[in-house]
């Protein structure tokens, strides 16, 4: 059974990350006046993703405030001291540049994402963004020695298959048109599947780490986002020169970023404002539970966790009007609940199904930790 604590980060972290998905949206649809006179949309990937990596770097922020507000406290008999207050309660003095990989890997998995979607059909990409579930899993079994039970791989299975019929809906209802080139969709496919792999590496990367410095969620969280930030704001002016034919700008400029463009987007239409400033707010606070989860439970158990925010985009989705609704998405939702239930043995907890298939409690401890044996053992997930 999973303590209180890891329950309330978990369902913190896929309110916030449909949130932040939901925001990059809302942003992306919106239209308004540039400075050329004329009506686009916001199309401004590389500045989102330094509002992302802002919204990163003030977890770092605030850890240093509750840090100082803990640590000048008072401690009365009944408090908890401040370096066990569980916001703050790890090593602090880590070298921060540890996190300067991860910082990288989110960075470029995040571009190479984008151009891959622009590049295939949104089907596509939803069923192959799956794949990294079974990235974490080799990665973790091959860098922290990891051995995971069958029962774990069928429920990885199930989940994939579950994403595959939400993927296959669109194709039913004649998405593709043959608009786009064979050649651009299998180059898209390629890039997503790319992607996976770097984002299932900075999984990994942060479980080991995370758990061998035992370095607080928040600290760690924040040091990704100020690489991330300096890196991003490097890039900032080479992509503002870097002419690219469309579907990949859609600004005056003919660029891959167009900073006057946005800026004077915002200015016209200070809506704006609120899905980034929402993407800033929620990306915190999806990374801080991330890797929350990491730390306590694994790598694949935070991307399991991360795969049932899709649900809740689909409803809200349905509800806003952005998408109608096909039965194969809600077959393949009710899949992807069943492959988890697996995988987190959820179904075993059940009296009815502990009964019948007659598993103990000790099952789900077996699993191996390799490397992070020597470390305090974290609860059994």
């Amino acid at each position: 059974m999973w303590p209180v604590y890891i329950i309330v980060v978990a369902i913190a972290m896929v309110i916030t990350g449909t949130i932040n998905t939901m925001s990059m949206k809302w942003a992306d649809k919106i239209n308004a006046t540039g400075y050329d006179g004329q009506v686009r949309e916001f199309d401004h990937p590389v500045l989102q993703t330094v509002f992302m990596f802002l919204g990163e770097f003030s977890c770092f922020l605030v850890f240093q405030l509750l840090w100082w507000y803990f640590s000048r406290r008072p401690t009365q008999p009944n408090q908890v001291a401040e370096d066990e207050h569980e916001l703050i309660k790890g090593n602090k003095e880590f070298n921060i540049f540890y996190f300067l990989p991860p910082a990288t890997l989110d960075m470029c998995a995040t571009s190479i994402m984008y151009l891959g979607l622009n590049l295939t059909y949104a089907s596509s990409f939803q069923m192959l963004r799956g794949s990294v579930i079974v990235f974490t899993e080799i990665l973790s079994m091959i860098f922290l020695e990891r051995q995971f039970k069958a029962f774990r791989w069928a429920g990885i299975f199930v989940i994939i298959i579950g994403l595959a019929t939400v993927g296959l809906s669109d194709f039913s209802e004649g998405q593709s048109g043959g608009s786009v080139a064979m050649d651009q969709v299998i180059l898209g496919d390629i890039l997503i599947v790319i992607a996976q792999v770097i984002t299932a590496t900075q999984m990994v990367y942060e479980e080991k780490f995370c758990i061998r410095l035992d370095a607080p969620p928040l600290k760690a969280v924040g040091c990704e986002g100020l690489f991330g930030l300096l890196f991003t704001v490097l890039l900032l002016y080479p992509l503002n020169n870097i002419h690219v034919p469309e579907p990949y700008q859609n600004n005056p400029n003919g660029t891959i970023e167009d900073l006057h463009q946005a800026y004077a987007q915002v200015r016209n239409k200070p809506l704006l404002l609120v899905p980034l400033l929402g993407n800033t707010l929620s990306i915190a606070f999806f990374n801080f539970t991330g890797i929350t989860i990491s730390k306590h439970k694994s790598a694949t158990t935070r991307m399991v966790l991360d795969t049932l925010r899709t649900f809740f985009i689909w409803f809200i989705s349905l509800f806003i009007h952005w998408q109608t609704f096909h039965i194969l998405q809600l077959y393949g939702f009710v899949i992807i609940i069943v492959g988890m239930g697996v995988f987190n043995e959820v179904w075993w907890s059940i009296p009815m199904f502990k009964n019948r298939y007659g598993r103990n409690e000790n099952t789900s401890n077996d699993d191996t930790r390799g490397l992070v044996n020597s470390q305090p053992a974290d609860e059994p997930y």
